[in-house]
C-alpha cells in the first residue's frame, strides 16, 4: 500500500492496523535538539483517545507510547523517530459476521476491489486508531513550532448535527468531552447524543481549527500552497468530506467588497481568507475547518452485498461513536501542525536570508 507518507522535509510515515499488535509511525525530518519525552505524548492522545466519555465507542486502549529511535538523554537527534503504540483493547469477534460482506459507507468494499484482501477487523487500515500516530507526531511539531516562532495550534467542535454554540470561551473547550465552546450548552449535547445511541443511529459534526503566531511568508505559490497542503491533510482525516479555509463557501455569497481583507498599518480590518493569501501566511491567524459525515457503523439495518455478490442485510455491531467529531478536534489539530511545521522548515531553508520587509503589519 503506497502513500502512507505526507510532508516534504517534516516527513510523516505511519504503519499499523486498527486490530494488529501495534500501530506506529516514523517521522523524518525532525530538528536535533527539541526536549521530548514519553510522557509528554499521554495529554493529548487522551484527548483524542476513545473511552474518554460515554459519549464515544467504549475501546479502552492505553496508548502508550514507546520511543524506539531518533531520541538520545530525552533530545531529539535529528535522525529518523521511531514511535509504537501497542493496541491492546481488540475485539475482533464483533467483526466476524462483517467479514464476507461490505458495510454501507465503509471503505470495505473499495479496499476489495482495490487490492483483492481486505482487513474486516474494526476497519483494518482504513479505521480511525491510525489517526493516533498523526496526533503522537503532532506532539513533537506543537512542541516545535512554540518554541521557534510562539505558534499555538487549537481547535474545537463548532457543530454537531443542526446544533451550534451560543457562545464562545476558549476556557470551556478542554473542560468537556465534546471539546464545545458554550459550556451552557453541554448538557444539551449529552441528551442528543444519548438519544442517537438508543436511536442506534449517528450524526456528522463540523471542526474548527485556529493557529495563532502563524508569521507571514509560510506556504509556496502555485503547487505548494500553504492552504491547499492544509486541505489535502485534513481530507486525509477518517470521515472528513469538506474542508475549508477561512469563510470557506460561505464566499459564495459574499461581495468582493465584503471579503477582501482590507489593511491599514494597524492591522487586517477582517480575516476572511483564513490567514492565508495566495497560498502564503499573512500572518493573520490561520483558520481551517473541516465537515464529518455521520458515523457509518450503526445498529440501523442496511442493505449491501457479499462477497458472492448476493443482497444482504447489515448491522455494525461492537463499539462505535455516535457521531465522530466529538473526538476529532485533536486530530484536525495534528494535521494543522504538521503541515505548518513543514512549511516552517521549508521556508527556512528556502528563505532564511530574508529579513523583515517593510511595511510589515501587525
Amino acid at each position: 500500500m503506497s502513500s502512507n507518507s505526507f510532508g516534504k522535509l517534516f516527513t510523516v510515515t505511519t504503519f499499523g492496523e486498527s486490530h494488529g499488535p501495534a500501530i506506529g509511525c516514523v517521522i523524518d525530518g525532525c530538528p536535533p535538539g527539541l526536549a521530548i519525552a514519553p510522557e509528554e505524548f499521554r495529554h493529548d492522545l487522551a484527548r483524542r483517545a476513545t473511552g474518554r466519555s460515554r459519549y464515544t465507542s467504549q475501546r479502552h486502549e492505553a496508548d502508550e507510547v514507546e520511543i524506539l529511535s531518533g531520541v538520545y538523554e530525552g533530545r531529539t537527534t535529528g535522525t529518523p523517530i521511531a514511535l509504537l503504540i501497542r493496541n491492546t483493547d481488540q475485539r475482533s469477534k464483533d467483526y466476524g459476521d462483517i467479514a464476507s460482506s461490505f458495510r454501507p459507507g465503509h471503505a470495505d468494499y473499495t479496499y476489495w476491489q482495490k487490492y483483492g484482501i481486505r482487513d474486516p477487523r474494526g476497519g483494518g487500515r482504513s479505521s480511525a486508531r491510525e489517526t493516533t500516530m498523526r496526533v503522537a507526531a503532532a506532539v513533537l511539531a506543537k512542541k516545535w513550532l512554540a518554541e521557534h516562532h510562539a505558534v499555538r495550534v487549537r481547535g474545537y467542535l463548532a457543530q454537531i448535527g443542526d446544533i451550534t454554540p451560543d457562545a464562545f470561551d476558549w476556557d470551556a473547550v478542554e473542560q468537556n468531552p465534546f471539546f464545545w465552546p458554550d459550556a451552557v450548552q453541554v448538557p444539551a449535547l449529552e441528551n442528543h447524543i444519548n438519544a442517537l445511541r438508543k436511536s442506534g443511529d449517528s450524526v456528522g459534526a463540523r471542526v474548527n481549527v485556529v493557529a495563532d503566531g502563524v508569521p507571514p511568508g509560510w506556504g509556496e505559490p502555485i503547487y505548494g500552497k500553504l492552504d491547499g497542503d492544509l486541505a489535502s491533510a485534513l481530507m486525509s482525516i477518517n470521515a472528513v468530506k469538506g474542508v475549508e479555509i477561512g469563510d470557506g463557501f460561505a464566499a459564495v455569497a459574499q461581495r468582493g467588497s465584503e471579503h477582501r481583507d482590507e489593511m491599514g498599518m494597524d492591522g487586517f480590518a477582517s480575516n476572511h481568507a483564513g490567514g492565508i493569501l495566495g497560498g502564503i501566511s499573512s500572518g493573520q491567524p490561520v483558520i481551517a475547518s473541516i465537515a464529518l459525515k455521520p458515523t457509518s457503523s450503526i445498529l440501523i439495518p442496511g442493505r449491501s452485498v457479499n462477497l458472492a455478490g448476493e443482497p444482504v442485510e447489515v448491522v455494525t455491531k461492537g463499539r462505535h461513536d455516535p457521531c465522530v467529531g466529538i473526538r476529532a478536534t485533536p486530530i484536525a489539530e495534528a494535521m494543522v501542525a504538521l503541515v505548518l511545521i513543514d512549511h516552517a522548515l521549508r521556508h527556512r531553508a528556502q528563505c532564511c536570508d530574508v529579513g523583515p520587509v517593510a511595511p510589515r503589519i501587525p
